[in-house]
Formats: structure tokens, C-alpha cells, sequence
């Protein structure tokens, strides 16, 4: 949790939102994966967020779908997951963010997952299908081992309930931009800078976005108002696309396109 905390009081000092790529961990492979976390944070990187792999990821759409579905091909499971943010951790002081949904987390037993993802040094939790209400429980255990879970709000979240969720969130908020499942989109919707501001305004911690951010220019947009951006679908969609090529021609693409959408931060 610390690392969260430190790298967005790094950021605010620098007058700079955080740049925030998503991956899904053993897409294509788990030693891609590793490679992949430490070429974006070479590029320009601030957090990277780390999809633990489930059979019924229901808050994606295809492309992160069809990775997970690959990952889970590949034999990923939580116990190689952990493996991965392991490696990661040995070569990496960067914050990591696990994203995935809560069977996941309650079959391994909460206690022992947050004691295992302290270990290896995951930071925080971002879990779509664990609403506020329903979360007492994991953010005590998360709380104990220093994980901070971020919950999440969306254009349709009243005003009061947003406040109380981002008053029980830690590390970040995190703000759906669009009514609908992740995936890459063209535009956004002209509203978002305005919700971003509004909740700006009662959040105690930094307001991130996501879903649907897909070029440097909608980074560039957003950064003028969140405290950070998170780019998933359309970094997953290049993964996807290199496949065939090689691991080599993967992180080349993926170190190209962060430094691109880092630049969009630099412009804002």
C-alpha cells in the first residue's frame, strides 16, 4: 500500500497524472508477463495492473476475455500468479495491483491469499464483482497484510453512495468511464471529465480512470483532470496481435505503445 501512496505523491509533485497499463498475467505466457511489467515500467510506467486470469470475468469484454482465456490454457492459476508478481517483485520496486474477480480470492481462503499476496509484494486489490456493501470482510484481512483494496464507481453511481465508496477505498478510486464492459472504444463520453472533477471533490484519495481509454490523446484528455489512467483493452489487444512473433516482438510493441501513451501524460 505504501508504494501506491508514495508513487501518486510522486506524481502530484511532479504535477502529472499516473500512468496505469493493465495486463492479463500469463498472456501469452507467464515469462512474457514478467517481461512485459518490467519493459512498461521502463517506458514510462507508473503502476501496472495485473489481471488474475477467471473462467467468467464478467466486467470485460472479449479482448480481455479471450486473454484470459488464453492464460487459463496456459495453466495460469492463483498459486502461478503469485509466482509471476514474485519474479516481478525480484527486478521491480514499481506498484502492482491485482485485478480480478472474488472466487478467485475466497476458494484460495482470504486469510492465506492476502498473506501470500503480501509476501510477494502485491500492493493493492481491485476486485469489479465485490461491491461495497459485500467487502467488509476482505478489506479487514487486506487492511491486516497492508493490501490496499481499491473499490470502484461508475457514471451510474449516486453522488452519496460514490462519496462512501471512495471514503472506504484505499490506494485509489477507481472510476468506471463508460456504462459497460472494458474495451477500447473511439470516444468517450463527454461527461466523464465532469464526474472525475465531482468526485475529486469528496475523494480522500487520488481519483484514477478506466475502460475504454485506448490512445495517447483520450490519456492526454483525461490527465487534465484524474489523478491517474488506466489503459487495458487496446495494451491486451497488441499482445494479442504479436502473438505468433515472438516474446521478443511482444515487449518491443507493448515498450512502443506505453511510451506513447506516457507522452499523452507529458502533453496534459
Amino acid at each position: 500500500m505504501k508504494r501506491i501512496k508514495d508513487m501518486f505523491k510522486k506524481r502530484q509533485r511532479a504535477g502529472q497524472a499516473a500512468l496505469i497499463p493493465f495486463v492479463t498475467c500469463g498472456d501469452p505466457d507467464l515469462e512474457t508477463t514478467v517481461e512485459l511489467v518490467l519493459i512498461m515500467e521502463e517506458s514510462g510506467a507508473d503502476l501496472v495492473e495485473l489481471g488474475l486470469p477467471f473462467s467468467d470475468p464478467l466486467a470485460d469484454g472479449p479482448t480481455i476475455q479471450a486473454a484470459s482465456q488464453r492464460a487459463l490454457e496456459n495453466g495460469m492459476n492463483t498459486d502461478r500468479f503469485l509466482e509471476a508478481v514474485e519474479a516481478i517483485r525480484r527486478r521491480s520496486r514499481i506498484p502492482l495491483v491485482l485485478m480480478g474477480y472474488y472466487n478467485n480470492i475466497l476458494q484460495y481462503g482470504l486469510e492465506r491469499f492476502a498473506k501470500a499476496a503480501s509476501q510477494v509484494g502485491i500492493d493493492g486489490t481491485i476486485i469489479p464483482d465485490l461491491p461495497l456493501e459485500e467487502a467488509t470482510e476482505w478489506r479487514r484481512v487486506a487492511s491486516a497484510h497492508g493490501i490496499a483494496n481499491i473499490l470502484l464507481t461508475a457514471p451510474t453511481t449516486p453522488p452519496e453512495r460514490a462519496s462512501r465508496i471512495a471514503r472506504a477505498s484505499r490506494g485509489f478510486l477507481y472510476h468506471v468511464s463508460v456504462t459497460g464492459i472494458t474495451g477500447a472504444r473511439t470516444e468517450l463520453p463527454k461527461e466523464v471529465t465532469g464526474s472525475i472533477a465531482a468526485l475529486k471533490e469528496t475523494s480522500p484519495v487520488p481519483v484514477c480512470v478506466g475502460f475504454g481509454v485506448a490512445t495517447p490523446e483520450q490519456v492526454s484528455m483525461l490527465s487534465q483532470v484524474a489523478d491517474g489512467v488506466i489503459v487495458g483493452s487496446a495494451l491486451v489487444k497488441r499482445i494479442e496481435a504479436g502473438i505468433g512473433s515472438g516474446k521478443k516482438a511482444i515487449v518491443s510493441e507493448v515498450a512502443k505503445f506505453v511510451s506513447a501513451l506516457k507522452e499523452g501524460v507529458s502533453r496534459a
